[in-house]
């Protein structure tokens, strides 16, 4: 049995949650990964997976085991990519998480950019609604943060922004515009489930943040007629006049300057965030990554001000 091989196995077949995407992903037959896996646990004398007719789960001891083999396989990349470092040539895969707005719209237009400076490196892109919560899985995980930032996360800012209100013009006509916060408890609202929305006894307020200096924030009752996690079906349905929706202002802009959208009570917004690249922690990060953050951190503002000249 080839134990790294094995390893490399038993941890995609965690990652992609079966073992024929994991015999996918690595271009393997599924039966050679299913003997790969039934293999390793032979030889460590216990099993490392809990095989059910829905879904494998990981034991205690698979568990364990997963952390060790990762630490072990990153500081086999890591030894590798110093040995290429010295001849300046990066190589090697880094695996990247990111929610599906923050791929499409931030991250997409750099990788072409990335490759062609780096084209022995390849990025292994995971898009998932709830990447925050992934980010001792992978080698950078692209996130959004608000101000109640965790700080134990081992992360490099990127890029600050806020979230704004916005309603088709089509809407508007039909309901009114809203001149102050209050104004917006009468109107439907499409809501990002993901976003954080502060619960009141047996009600849900949305607050609202003043950008003029003494004014206090506003917290308004949320009346969502629509729910998701997918910012995309949020934009569609506003788009087509369905309701107001809180938004990111990079988000927003082409539907603005296209005007198939309006900033509504543009001396409010729902909150400041800032995306970042979040690292796992208590790792060493090998050569590649640390150049993939740099050029991350280089290249966000030339993207961002290429996208608002395009729009301009």
């Amino acid at each position: 049995m080839d134990r790294l091989q094995a390893m490399k196995v038993f941890e995609r077949v965690v990652e992609e949650g079966g073992f024929a995407a994991a015999a996918r992903a690595m271009d393997m037959s599924p039966p050679v990964v299913t003997r790969m896996v039934a293999e390793l646990e032979q030889h460590l004398g216990t099993r490392l997976l809990q095989r059910t007719t829905r879904k494998l789960a990981l034991t205690d001891a698979g568990d364990a085991y997963l952390q060790r083999v990762r630490a072990i396989l990153h500081e086999i990349d890591d030894a590798e990519s110093a040995a290429a470092a010295s001849t300046r040539d990066l190589r090697g895969t880094i695996r990247i998480v990111a929610s599906p707005v923050l791929a499409t719209n931030f991250l997409a237009p750099m990788v072409s950019i990335w490759h062609a400076r780096h084209p022995k490196v390849m990025l292994d892109v995971c898009v998932d609604s709830y990447a925050s919560s992934r980010v001792d899985e992978f080698d950078v995980t692209i996130m959004v943060a608000g101000e109640d930032y965790d700080a134990n996360i081992v992360a490099r800012p990127l890029l600050q922004g806020e979230a704004i209100v916005v309603a088709a013009p089509v809407y508007l006509e039909r309901r009114g515009i809203p001149r102050e916060p209050q104004d917006l408890v009468t109107h439907d609202h499409l809501r990002d489930s993901s976003a954080p929305v502060r619960a009141m006894g047996s009600g849900r307020k949305l607050r609202l943040q003043s950008l003029l200096p003494g004014v206090p924030d506003e917290d308004i009752d949320v009346s969502p007629v629509l729910q998701s996690v997918s910012t995309e079906l949020l934009m569609r349905a506003a788009v087509d006049g369905m309701g107001v929706v809180v938004t990111s202002r990079l988000l927003a802009e082409d539907h603005l300057a296209r005007g198939e959208l309006v900033h509504i009570l543009p001396s409010w917004i729902f909150s400041r965030y800032t995306i970042y690249a979040a690292l796992p922690s208590g790792r060493m990060l090998p050569a590649r990554t640390k150049v993939f953050l740099d050029f991350l951190t280089e290249q966000v503002p030339i993207a961002m001000a290429e996208q608002r000249a395009q729009l301009s």
